[in-house]
């Protein structure tokens, strides 16, 4: 017996083709038998009323994984702004390619012979569902159009009654104009009395606003609030001709306070990390006291002596040798100590 690959229980099994007897598998295939029947039975309900409905991405833009060809397949099938429900699966049911690869899963698998119609579709069923795809068509062509007609008769009709009130605005006006309309005349043939043709237009930047000529609205019998002299301003904006703030030179105060940091600069904040980093290492870590202010020159090297914490290495050198030193007259002096006391002992028992 060779080795074999059960799709279905995803492990190789090493009793060849007979693994499809075993107990284990035909669980198995049951199940995910029972998961697609159920898809492709609410995909045969559509065969006698297809469904056709505006095209949504995420809706039916899915796959169904079909376990007889090892293939996945569209579920439903989309033209344009159109999307037939369940047309991709009918389709993938009715071909000679699934029904070929049906046989041979029911062959490899030993599934119940019975249950292999009822995961395919019949020619005849397919024609019988594009004859039923085109009626569903045309009844929906008849539904937007009644819709389209539906929202173009509310747009007429917020349109009219949009029209209707500013009509209803308008003419109260136009009633006011009418009855003002003789003042009005006069006030413009008085007017016209006063002025002089003859004399040239003057320029308006010349005019002085405070030096200008008050009219006199009361007596033109005009009804209006007087407010008062609108004096201009001092700087003036943008609107008046002025220049605008960030062409305008800065102030020697302003500009000391602008290029006055905030915060700590640069160095200092790399100060601070460097302190916080040490601040985490062991207090009595070899090396931490040293000294790092201590001068030196280029020509100097480090020689390798005991271990310091402050000065420089050299120094710990001449320190171990003053030590050791001290240490060798010490002994010198014991031994000569002990040599005395050796003589004079020996020279008692004598």
């Amino acid at each position: 017996m060779g080795v074999f690959y059960c799709q279905i229980c995803r492990q190789t099994s090493f009793s060849g083709k007979g693994h499809g007897y075993a107990k284990k598998h035909q669980q198995r295939l049951r199940a995910v038998l029972a998961a697609y029947l159920e898809k492709v039975e609410a995909a045969c309900k559509m065969i006698r009323s297809a469904e056709i409905v505006k095209y949504d991405f995420i809706e039916h833009e899915q796959n169904i994984w079909c376990y007889c060809c090892r293939v996945e397949v569209k579920k439903h099938m989309s033209s344009g702004n159109l999307t037939v429900m369940y047309g991709g699966l009918l389709e993938h049911l009715a071909s000679s390619e699934h029904r070929k690869e049906t046989n041979r899963f029911w062959w490899e698998n030993k599934a119940e012979v019975k249950l292999k119609q009822r995961f395919l579709v019949l020619p005849e069923d397919y024609e019988s569902f594009k004859l039923s795809v085109m009626k569903a068509l045309e009844s929906y062509e008849e539904t937007e159009d009644v819709h389209i007609k539906e929202v173009a008769a509310h747009i007429q009709k917020v349109e009219q009654s949009r029209l209707e009130m500013v009509q209803s605005v308008l003419e109260p006006q136009s009633e006011i104009e009418a009855s003002e309309s003789p003042s009005a005349s006069g006030v413009s043939a008085n007017s016209g009395s006063d002025l002089n043709f003859g004399a040239k237009p003057e320029d308006p930047a010349s005019i002085d606003v405070h030096t200008a000529p008050e009219f006199d609205w009361m007596e033109a019998g005009q009804s209006l609030t007087f407010i008062g002299h609108q004096e201009p301003p001092v700087k003036g904006n943008v609107h008046s001709g002025a220049i605008p703030p960030w062409l305008m030179q800065d102030d020697g105060e302003a500009t000391e306070s602008r290029l006055q940091e905030i915060g700590p600069s640069f160095e200092e904040f790399q100060k601070q990390q460097e302190k916080e980093r040490l601040r985490k290492l062991p207090p009595n870590r070899v090396g931490a006291n040293f000294d790092h202010s201590s001068q030196t020159d280029e020509g100097w090297l480090p020689s390798f002596g005991r271990v310091w914490n402050n000065g420089r290495r050299w120094q710990s050198r001449h320190q171990f040798r003053r030590e050791n030193d001290e240490k060798s007259v010490i002994k010198r002096k014991g031994e000569k100590c002990w040599k005395k006391g050796k003589k004079s002992r020996m020279d008692n028992f004598s």
